[in-house]
């Protein structure tokens, strides 16, 4: 009979562990993830933040029922709304990816604190010091800068043809607003551009919308019509790039090569690749883990990435040059603010406090995220860069 109740203890004990293996890969299939997009396919802005949620999702072995993504949300209430929507529908954790959705991303975060919420751009989650809330963002200057590299060299290519003089290597760059992520990522592209160019100037206007592809076109044009011979952008569409390939103006775009409209006078395109962050802050949330308050990607994690030259436009050795500067990037021997290569009104960058007490400028140069993951950099106009408009 001991032998008996015995063997029956085994048996009931080996059914348990049996059950809560069950359990466990039945809260793995359970578990859901959550997308917010401010735009859809059509926005290169959105589509690069798709792309990296499809393949998080592969990555991590999920399946398409677990994933759900919702396009075209705007910034306002039906942000907070729609993230109540995930929840309702078993989210444990949801993304948003516009600059925008933070405060509305915020409420829901405090209604619901069993749920994870992570904001790709925003600048507040240290401030509210919730569980449950973080921001995301990566290095992209340092791509931005790359890229300007790129252009620098096309601006010497077009110098040393004849086809500009030095004093006309000025650059044109279409942004959304005035706002630091925009300005941090026109400033470090030109910076790159002078770096081989010093003689390049550079003009910026602003559409004051993300995505408007007639505004950006027109943008563009402007600035070509300005007498710029190269443009940039901070914008979403194919509006800028449709406009340099009918102009005949070399184009450096942002978020994903745009050769498929501007086959002749695409350059390159620096971009955040997501997904090194979507699979890190979802595995988090799977083990139960804390999600950094703010996190930052960078070259190293594979986050920040150009696209492939284009041949047919890009100038000799822009390749090899450009992995130059990278090499030196990721060494730390070359700084993308440098308060030795750029001056404000005649006067060098000696001080900038974050949020009134953190130094950002030390050690020569102005440390671009690493205090928030969000980008800071403060002045909108240094010497060489002039705007057009301003749209806060």
């Amino acid at each position: 009979m001991k032998k008996f109740f015995a063997l029956l203890m085994v048996l009931c004990m080996a059914l348990s562990l049996c059950a809560c293996g069950t359990s466990k890969e039945s809260s793995d299939s359970d578990f859901k993830v959550g997308f917010i997009m401010y735009h859809d396919e059509n926005s290169t802005y959105d589509l690069n933040f798709i792309n990296a949620a499809k393949a998080a999702a592969a990555e991590l072995g999920l399946s398409d029922d677990q994933i759900i993504i919702k396009t075209n949300i705007e910034e306002n209430d039906d942000c907070y709304n729609t993230a109540c929507d995930l929840v309702d529908a078993g989210c444990d954790i949801i993304f948003a990816d516009s600059f925008g959705h933070e405060p509305y991303m915020i409420e829901a975060a405090k209604k619901f604190p069993e749920v994870q919420f992570c904001h790709s751009t925003g600048v507040n989650a240290h401030l509210e010091g919730l569980d449950n809330y973080q921001n995301a963002f990566a290095s992209i200057y340092e791509g931005r800068y790359l890229a300007g590299v790129a252009a620098g060299m096309k601006l010497n290519e077009m110098i040393e043809n004849g086809t500009i003089t030095a004093d006309q290597a000025k650059m044109g760059y279409v942004g959304a607003y005035t706002y630091a992520e925009v300005v941090s990522g026109y400033t470090s592209f030109f910076l790159g551009a002078r770096s081989v160019c010093p003689s390049v100037t550079m003009e910026v206007t602003f559409t004051g919308e993300w995505y408007n592809e007639a505004l950006e076109k027109e943008g563009a044009t402007k600035l070509i019509n300005n007498g710029c011979v190269l443009i940039s952008q901070h914008a979403d569409s194919m509006g800028a790039p449709t406009a340099c390939e009918t102009a005949g103006v070399p184009n450096v775009s942002y978020n994903g090569s745009t050769i498929s409209v501007a086959p002749n006078t695409f350059i390159v395109s620096s971009r955040i690749d997501w997904t090194p962050y979507y699979v890190y802050a979802i595995t988090c949330a799977m083990e139960g883990k804390d999600i950094d308050t703010d996190w930052t990607g960078s070259i190293a994690t594979g986050s920040v990435l150009l696209t492939e030259f284009n041949t047919n436009a890009c100038a000799a050795g822009t390749e090899e040059k450009v992995a130059e500067v990278q090499a030196a990037l990721e060494a730390g021997t070359i700084h993308v603010f440098d308060t030795s290569t750029f001056t404000v009104g005649g006067e060098t960058i000696t001080s900038y406090l974050a949020d009134e007490t953190v130094e950002l400028v030390t050690d020569g140069y102005f440390h671009e995220s690493e205090y928030i993951s969000a980008p800071s950099f403060a002045w909108d106009e240094i010497d060489g860069i002039t705007l057009l408009d301003r749209v806060y």
